[in-house]
């Protein structure tokens, strides 16, 4: 993830280009006095603002955009600007997604209703945002991504969501048997969604439904259980971070802490009984 950039003393932004197929960019700015000339993307610009206020115009209509439990998206393709709405400056996190998330055909729908109040979709967005400030959480990432991507394509085509049935257990037993043999080398929900011939949001429901997790938290789990036996027998933490499928030795902190309640270091080190 790369760091923050100080533009001015009214200014600070942070982007990146995470490795989750179809973000294109992540972007979060604090803005006290900004304003965006008119300009064009070639792909979509999902929006939530976290503080104050963003006025901006699309297709010569101009819009508002604030938090609680707003959503703004805007289409590739469509001239639009954007300026800082309240004195305080607001607050926003952006993705740019591109058309393999959401055709360009669907352009029409975001331009008339640009403004999403979708508590639930904002709430998928934050979660996401979440998942993609950490290096190594491409698979949960990629997750939430499919979930966003599927509210989305509710609000504009109309598209409802498949809910598991009786094949919930099978897909979940096979999605199960993919993740155990790939543990180290992990996997795409687009990967597994070819395999096992199902969409990543329905394999995900079938999954969770099974064995009462997501499949990415499932994963991780495999990944730290073999972690521990590693450092028990007297792997550096380094070296076990990558072998068992970690982005690097503080990825396997994060997650080792929040699941063993210790890091991987005095893990090693504590007295045996």
């Amino acid at each position: 993830m790369a760091g923050d950039r100080t533009n001015s003393a009214n200014s600070r932004i942070t982007a990146w280009q995470p490795k989750v197929p179809g973000i294109a960019e992540v972007f979060h700015a604090h803005f006290t006095d900004h304003a965006y000339p008119a300009h064009t993307h070639d792909s979509w610009t999902l929006m939530i603002v976290d503080d104050g206020s963003v006025d901006f115009g699309l297709d010569r209509h101009r819009h508002g955009a604030t938090g609680k439990g707003i959503v703004a998206l805007l289409p590739p393709g469509v001239t639009h600007d954007g300026r800082t709405a309240t004195p305080a400056g607001f607050r926003k996190r952006v993705l740019y997604l591109d058309t393999s998330v959401l055709p360009e055909r669907l352009a029409g729908t975001a331009v008339d209703s640009p403004i999403l109040a979708d508590a639930l979709l904002r709430h998928r967005v934050h979660q996401l945002h979440d998942a993609l400030g950490h290096a190594g959480d491409a698979f949960e990432g990629e997750a939430r991504l499919a979930f966003v991507r599927e509210r989305l394509q509710f609000h504009l085509a109309g598209t409802r969501s498949r809910q598991p049935g009786r094949e919930a257990g099978r897909l979940a037993v096979a999605l199960r048997e993919l993740l155990d043999a790939r543990v180290a080398d992990g996997m795409t929900l687009q990967e597994a969604g070819t395999v096992l011939r199902a969409h990543p949001t329905h394999l995900i429901r079938c999954f969770k439904r099974t064995y009462g997790l997501p499949p990415h938290v499932y994963l991780t789990g495999l990944r730290i259980d073999r972690a521990r036996r590693l450092l028990l027998a007297g792997g550096r933490p380094a070296d076990v971070a990558t072998e068992v499928g970690f982005y690097d030795q503080a990825h396997l902190n994060r997650h080792f802490r929040r699941h063993v309640g210790t890091t991987p270091a005095r893990y090693a080190t504590a007295p045996r009984g």
